[in-house]
């Protein structure tokens, strides 16, 4: 019977206590809580956030407006934590005391960027600072680093120099090194690299000096017709000194006396002849009585050659003149009818010889003139095909020209076969030394002139279909002008002068 009362009061206890428990945990109390998640910088609302909490409830993630909402929280101190990609995680303490609450939170987040660190400053490399006799093509180089090795890098050059406010800005560079072509001659420039991560405020690299080589010795000069745009160009006979001098500038004559390079513009419809230093520096227009003839691409002129004048042709008229531009004199008058498309002046300046042609640029004529405009021979008389690039040797004992055997005419100027011709003063004989050196069928031999030493010549090969590219040759002479050999020098090239 005790045994029996043991075990009843036992049972009675031990769902008391079950009850008891039961009462505490239906009894817990609870709140809800809400917030707003946002980017620190901007306010913008931040979407798929996660939320959790320490100690443990229930997690969830922000929607499109940037908020959440935690129901049931039981009352309670908590760490909230906010995570996102792309975003700094932040955990804020929180208190929930009422029960049935609506707490409010509102959480603002960083940008992982602000944590981004700054590259370093570009270190130059190439060219060294202070340096001197720099080529005109130069690979520009630097060291750059950055601790954020995810960061792109992209550098800008600045270039600026000493001769007037030009700016050479090279944006979005990806490597560290660039070329840039064509710098001036004889001139200091400044470098200056920038480096930017996309994050922080670009940094800047101190900025270092250099110097160009002076002019340059080469004694080619010739032009580039680059989409339409003719460009005079100078380099040597290895064809590995390209420098461009002017755009929109054609017909080059370089005179060492001078040490100037003259070439034909267009200014308000008119050509003029202009000089400028080697460099294509301190231009000048030294013509006002505009330089003229049936086409402009045809127009030559000549240097005397102590470079101090210059002869071209008006129209009708042919005139000397001052490199300064002063002295304008009449020399000669060209018949009724006739242009003068061409001149030359002999190297004992004593001689200069004329082309000219009708308003079409046919029936063309070859006089060599003296210096008061006497007609002394003809060389060349009315011509039924085109006729051009009139040139004295230097001892001036012999000429060459090209003309159109075809005798082709057509309201285009075009030419069939356009062939090279020395003349011999002292026995008044032709060569045709485009049929000894072999001149490809179909194509034309144009604008020749005698190398500096008499011993080669210089011209223009070109196909005769008027549109194909044009490219320089030279034919080496000898005594007997048998079997001579040409060499194309240059492509994509034409008007050659040397000097």
């Amino acid at each position: 019977m005790k045994n029996f009362l043991k075990l009843t009061i036992f049972l009675v206890a031990l769902f008391s206590l079950f009850s008891c428990r039961e009462d505490l945990i239906s009894k817990t109390k609870t709140a809800t809580l809400r917030g707003v998640v946002t980017a620190k910088e901007s306010g913008t609302p931040l979407s798929n956030v996660r939320i959790t909490t320490s100690p443990i409830t229930e997690a969830v993630t922000t929607d499109a407006s940037g908020t959440f909402e935690i129901k049931d929280i039981p009352l309670g101190d908590y760490s909230l934590k906010a995570e996102a990609d792309g975003y700094v995680t932040k955990a804020m303490g929180i208190s929930i005391k009422t029960e049935g609450q609506i707490s409010s939170v509102a959480i603002e987040l960083l940008d992982d960027k602000t944590l981004n660190s700054s590259p370093a400053i570009p270190d130059l490399i190439t060219p060294a600072n202070n340096t001197v006799d720099q080529p005109l093509s130069i690979n520009f180089s630097w060291n750059c680093s950055d601790p954020d090795t995810k960061d792109i890098l992209k550098y800008t050059l600045i270039l600026k120099n000493s001769s007037n406010t030009d700016v050479i800005e090279i944006n979005d560079i990806k490597e560290k090194n660039y070329e840039v072509k064509n710098l001036k001659y004889g001139t200091t420039y400044f470098w200056q690299v920038i480096v930017n991560d996309g994050v922080n405020t670009p940094v800047y690299s101190v900025s270092n000096k250099f110097t160009t080589s002076n002019s340059p010795l080469n004694r080619l000069h010739y032009v580039q017709n680059n989409n339409g745009k003719l460009t005079l160009v100078s380099n040597n006979l290895e064809n590995n000194n390209l420098f461009t001098l002017k755009e929109n500038a054609w017909r080059p004559r370089k005179n060492n006396s001078a040490n100037l390079i003259a070439y034909l513009k267009s200014v308000a419809g008119d050509i003029h002849i202009f000089t400028s230093k080697l460099d294509g520096s301190a231009e000048f227009q030294v013509t006002k009585i505009p330089i003229g003839g049936f086409n402009s691409k045809e127009l030559d002129y000549s240097w005397n050659q102590g470079g101090t004048q210059l002869i071209y042709g008006s129209f009708d008229k042919l005139y000397k003149i001052n490199k300064d531009g002063t002295g304008t004199t009449l020399i000669y008058t060209a018949p009724v009818g006739e242009f003068i498309t061409e001149c030359d002046w002999s190297y004992d300046e004593a001689k200069i010889a004329v082309k000219t042609n009708n308003i079409n640029g046919y029936n063309s004529n070859i006089r060599i003139l003296d210096m008061v405009g006497n007609v002394l021979t003809t060389i060349v008389n009315n011509s039924i095909g085109a006729v051009g690039g009139i040139n004295f040797s230097v001892d001036g004992k012999k000429f060459i020209f090209c003309q159109d055997v075809s005798n082709y005419q057509d309201s285009s100027y075009r030419q069939l076969d356009t062939r090279i011709f020395l003349y011999e003063f002292t026995t008044s004989t032709l060569t045709d030394l485009s049929d000894l050196s072999k001149k490809t069928l179909g194509t034309n031999d144009l604008d020749p002139r005698f190398s500096p030493n008499n011993a080669e010549i210089i011209f223009t090969n070109t196909s005769n279909d008027g549109i194909s590219p044009k490219n320089i040759q030279k034919i080496s002479l000898d005594l007997s002008l048998q079997n001579l050999q040409r060499t194309t020098l240059f492509t994509n090239a034409e008007m050659p002068d040397w000097q």
